[in-house]
C-alpha cells in the first residue's frame, strides 16, 4: 500500500473588519469599572498588542469559520462536494451541544462527516495530526479544517479591583479571526521523508498539572455575547496565573521541538517559515533568544497589529507567510504551538 501524505492545498484567513486600539480598549474598562482606570498603555506594554479585531454582535465563532473556508474554497475552486471531512478546530464554539462543526457544516452546505477538535490555542496544530493520520490510513482524501476563534466574549472590562485585572490583563490580548485549511491526499515520493510534499512530522506534549492557570468556566460564545458586562461572575471571563503558564509551555517547548528536528537531522535554518503561536512580544523574545534560537527573519510577527488569535494564529501566519512570498510551494516550513492545559506541538510540513 502506497504511503500517503496530507498536502496543503490552501489556506485563507478572515479577520472581522471591526478593529479597536489597544487605548480604546482602556477607555472601555475604565468606562466600565467605577474606581478603577487602567495605566495608559499598559496594555501594549505588557503584550505588545496594538489593536485587536472584534467579531458582530450578531456573529457567532461558526461566522468566522465560515468567512475563511467560503474564500477557501473559491480560491480553490473547490465544491462542497468535494470535501470528504470537515473538522472545527478551535478553542471557541458557538455552544456546549452540539459541537460547532455541525453548525459550520450546514452554513457551508456539506454533506460529509465532521467533528470538533478543542485543545485551546493548539486546536488547529491537533486537527493537522489527525488529518494527517487519516489520510495515511485511507479514509479520506479531501478534509477541510476550519477555525473561528472569538475570543473577545471572553474579555473581562468590568474590573471591581486590581487583581481581577491582573488575572485577566492576557485576555486584552484576544482578538477574533476565521481560518481554514484544505488537504488533500497525495503518494509520498521515494526521495525520502524529508523532500516528499505533504506532512513530514509532528510532536505533542502536555503537562496537565497546569491546567488551572489559564480557564473559561463557562459557555460559548452565543451565551458570552448575550451576557451583560454588568454580572461580575468571575466564571464568564478569562483568567489566567501567567507566571505558571508561560514557565510550563516554555519547558515543553524546549524538550519537544528540538528533539524532533534532531531526529529528522533538521535546523531552524532549514525551514523558509517558521509559524510560532503568538501571545506577547516578549514570548517571541524568548523564542529567539539563546536557549531556543528561533531566527526572527523566519517569522511572520502579526501580533501587534492582529493580537492574539488563539489556533487561528499558525494559520494565520502562514496565509500572510504565502500571500507575501516569503514561503512557496516545495519550501520546508514548521508550525510551533503552545497552549493552554497546558501544551506543545510542532508540525513541519514540506509545501
Amino acid at each position: 500500500m502506497p504511503h500517503m501524505r496530507a498536502c496543503l492545498a490552501g489556506v485563507a484567513a478572515h479577520l472581522p473588519e471591526t478593529w479597536i486600539s489597544t487605548t480604546e480598549r482602556e477607555a472601555q474598562i475604565a468606562a466600565a469599572s467605577p474606581g478603577f482606570s487602567p495605566p495608559a498603555g499598559l496594555l501594549t506594554q505588557m503584550t505588545g498588542v496594538e489593536g485587536v479585531h472584534l467579531i458582530g454582535e450578531d456573529q457567532q465563532a461558526s461566522d468566522l469559520a465560515v468567512s475563511a473556508a467560503q474564500k477557501l474554497l473559491a480560491d480553490q475552486g473547490t465544491k462542497a462536494s468535494d470535501i470528504d471531512l470537515m473538522i472545527f478546530a478551535a478553542a471557541s464554539q458557538d455552544m456546549a451541544e452540539p459541537a460547532t462543526s455541525h453548525i459550520v457544516a450546514a452554513k457551508l452546505g456539506l454533506k460529509c462527516p465532521v467533528f470538533d477538535v478543542k485543545n485551546a490555542c493548539n486546536s488547529v496544530l491537533n486537527a493537522i495530526e489527525i488529518t494527517q493520520a487519516l489520510i495515511a490510513s485511507g479514509q479520506y482524501r479531501t478534509v477541510l479544517i476550519t477555525c473561528g476563534e472569538a475570543l473577545t466574549a471572553y474579555t473581562r472590562l468590568r474590573i471591581p479591583h486590581a487583581r481581577a485585572f491582573a488575572q485577566s490583563l492576557p485576555s486584552y490580548g484576544f482578538s477574533d479571526a476565521g481560518c481554514a485549511l484544505l488537504w488533500t491526499a497525495e503518494e509520498a515520493t521515494k526521495a525520502g521523508p524529508v523532500h516528499s510534499r505533504g506532512v513530514i512530522a509532528s510532536r505533542f506534549a502536555a503537562d496537565s498539572t497546569a491546567w488551572a492557570s489559564a480557564t473559561v468556566r463557562t459557555g460559548g460564545t452565543r451565551s458570552a455575547i448575550a451576557r451583560s458586562d454588568a454580572q461580575d461572575d468571575d466564571a464568564a471571563y478569562f483568567r489566567m496565573d501567567s507566571t505558571h503558564m508561560r514557565e510550563s509551555v516554555r519547558t515543553l517547548a524546549l524538550t519537544q521541538v528540538r528533539p524532533l528536528m534532531n531526529e529528522l537531522d533538521l535546523a531552524f535554518e532549514d525551514f523558509a517559515f517558521i509559524g510560532v503561536h503568538q501571545v506577547a512580544l516578549a514570548d517571541l523574545a524568548y523564542l529567539c533568544g539563546p536557549e531556543v534560537g528561533i531566527p526572527r527573519d523566519k517569522l511572520v510577527i502579526t501580533l501587534p497589529r492582529h493580537g492574539n488569535v488563539a489556533s487561528a494564529s499558525l494559520p494565520l501566519q502562514l496565509s500572510c507567510a504565502l500571500e507575501s512570498g516569503m514561503a512557496h510551494p516545495g519550501d520546508l516550513i514548521v508550525l510551533i504551538g503552545l497552549a493552554a492545559g497546558s501544551s506543545a506541538g510542532a508540525v513541519i510540513i514540506r509545501l
